[in-house]
């Protein structure tokens, strides 16, 4: 990849976390110095460890609702990448207040601290889930519905800000709105873990993973390296119309739960073949999901270069070998 950010420093907030940790990584490698902010609330300690050595890496622990811990991780700092966020559409259902508080104050913790630094460009992940009940597809960024969740409420609000503090305090701040995000370092454990993850770590166990709903819900899956080539483009682009927006950040196809299992299972048994005959049970659908997703990533084709190197397969590929000796 041709654009990329390097020779900077940048905050990467919630860099202990999946999406954090990858962009963390790659950043290093590209002769970037990396601050990372994180409460480890969600993120893992163990997902940042090989970088902790690295005299270009620096840990601040410590909470985007503390404003404080926010003017701690900024000095310096000449671009942030805001990925510190309490997600899942369940964790919000069954604690709307604490998404509230880390998803929309933790937002405007770190806006303001950026802006009192004189940081100028500030990219945060937005998420598919603002397009609520909106049925149409592909989503298209300028066309949303009525959110679902109190976790769509929070995304939908930090857009909301973003385009009035741009416009109030002369800031850059683009929006990626993630579609359904995996890849290495996801974590497959607890409540809320993510659907890929969960699902093949039981079919490693050779466990029957479990859907919800029969099946045929689909989502754009989008893998990882994707997402991290989407935050560079955004943070180094050079065009008055590609900043004070919001992007899909996607693959731009759908897969349903069904296709999902279906490749899971082909390319981990590859690694034991036993895999491909564990069954697959189906449970209720979840409260607060929209039966289809699918992105338009025209937008960011056109005003950011964006060029997703990975497909669903491609990704799935090399996600699972390293689920395979990670696990």
């Amino acid at each position: 990849m041709e654009n990329i950010l390097q020779d900077k420093k940048v905050l990467v907030t919630g860099g202990a976390g999946f999406i954090g940790s990858n962009l963390v990584e790659r950043l290093l490698n590209q002769n970037n110095k990396v601050v990372c902010l994180d409460n480890f609330a969600t993120g893992k300690r163990k997902n940042i460890e090989p970088f902790l050595d690295n005299p270009s890496f620096v840990l601040v622990e410590g909470d985007i609702r503390n404003r404080e811990d926010c003017d701690k991780a900024v000095a310096g700092c000449e671009v942030v990448l805001h990925q510190a966020a309490l997600g899942s559409v369940p964790r919000s259902i069954n604690d709307p207040k604490t998404s509230n508080d880390v998803n929309i104050s933790g937002f405007v913790n770190v806006v303001l601290a950026a802006r009192d630094a004189g940081i100028k460009r500030i990219v945060y992940a937005a998420s598919s889930s603002t397009y609520g009940d909106h049925e149409a597809l592909p989503k298209v960024e300028d066309v949303i519905g009525k959110p679902l969740s109190p976790y769509a409420v929070t995304k939908y609000v930090n857009e909301l800000y973003a385009d009035v503090f741009s416009r109030l305090y002369d800031l850059e701040i683009i929006g990626l709105r993630y579609f359904n995000v995996f890849g290495m370092r996801q974590d497959p454990d607890g409540a809320y873990a993510a659907v890929i993850p969960k699902f093949v770590k039981s079919l490693v166990n050779k466990e029957a993973p479990t859907i919800n709903g029969d099946g045929s819900f689909s989502r754009d899956f989008t893998f990882i390296e994707n997402v991290v080539q989407a935050n560079q483009l955004a943070a180094i682009v050079d065009n008055p119309k590609a900043v004070n927006t919001v992007y899909n950040v996607a693959y731009g196809e759908r897969t349903s739960l069904n296709e999902l299992i279906s490749y899971l299972k082909e390319f981990l048994s590859e690694y034991d073949e036993s895999i491909g005959d564990v069954s697959v049970n189906y449970g209720p659908e979840r409260i607060g999901d929209v039966p289809h997703s699918l992105a338009s990533i025209d937008k960011a084709k056109a005003l950011l270069g964006y060029d997703p190197e990975y497909s669903v397969k491609e990704g799935l590929r090399k996600a699972i070998d390293w689920y395979w000796n990670s696990l």
